[in-house]
């Protein structure tokens, strides 16, 4: 394993090295729900519908380092693009928290030093999200989240 520098997390994102970058994720799942784009507002919206590849319990993705040949449409999440993809990530994400110059919340695992806490502050999709291969994506409106903060 890569060792990972101090409070690494508090650098600019530009800064992190790809380890860094990937430990800067806490493992909640939220961005691997499937959203609504409004496209007369530009809202977006999240649904419970979780994407194929979610692990409803982990949180994580099943096939992370070869998702794209599931899912061509998952984002690449960088450095580089951050500034494009900021505006529809949850607001509790460590990327876009730090995108935002934010500190990160106390229960992310970096700061509280456990993977769990994610979860024990109720801030991950266990446990709740829904397959999409379960819901017609004409029907996820059906099952949007009112507040994901």
């Amino acid at each position: 394993m890569t060792k990972l520098r101090p409070e690494f997390w508090k650098l600019p994102l530009k800064k992190l090295t790809a380890p860094e970058w990937e430990a800067l994720c806490d493992g909640c799942g939220k961005c691997c729900l499937n959203k609504l784009e409004y496209e007369d507002t530009g809202e977006v919206v999240f649904t419970r519908v979780a994407c194929r590849l979610l692990d409803g319990e982990s949180c994580s993705c099943t096939q992370y380092d070869i998702r794209h040949q599931f899912v061509p449409e998952c984002v690449t999440l960088s450095p580089k693009t951050i500034h494009k993809i900021a505006y529809w990530m949850p607001a509790t994400c460590a990327y876009r928290l730090r995108f935002e110059d934010k500190p990160l919340h106390d229960w992310h695992y970096l700061i509280s030093g456990s993977r769990e806490t994610v979860h024990e502050a109720g801030e991950s999709v266990r446990g709740w999200t829904v397959p999409e291969f379960e819901v017609p994506e004409e029907e996820w409106d059906e099952y949007t989240i009112e507040d994901l903060s």
